[in-house]
């Protein structure tokens, strides 16, 4: 199987697309939004409480673990995509490697559940 850089074609498409409707709804937004500036409306608001104090106190780890797991295992589920569209041509042996893959992924999501990182305290 061979592709040529003309079967990349219709993805730069898309991704042109997406940034260029990002990219215009931010300057449409911008440009027809109201423009209403006052003291209170340019104070820092954060989940309805008051900012009080420095803002630098520190976090726990656990916030960053939870983060970190979360786009591991986002990026692991983006492979079953190819696998999913390439799955008749793939046959027996695709199968295997993805039950593989599967299995792995499994054991390590128990592993973090026995270690308890996901739980809050």
């Amino acid at each position: 199987m061979q592709s040529t850089q003309l079967d990349y074609f219709p993805i730069l498409i898309q991704f042109l697309l997406a940034v260029g409707f990002v990219v215009g709804m931010i300057i449409i937004s911008g440009k027809l939004g109201p423009k209403r500036n006052s003291t209170t409306k340019d104070k820092n608001f954060e989940c309805g409480i008051e900012s009080i104090g420095n803002a630098r106190i520190p976090f726990s780890v656990k916030y960053f673990l939870v983060a970190i797991l979360f786009v591991l295992f986002d990026v692991e589920v983006i492979f079953l995509y190819p696998w999913a569209i390439n799955f008749k041509e793939l046959g027996m042996e695709g199968m295997v490697k993805m039950v593989l893959f599967m299995a792995l992924l499994l054991v390590g999501f128990f592993y973090i559940i026995k270690k308890k990182a996901l739980e809050w305290e």
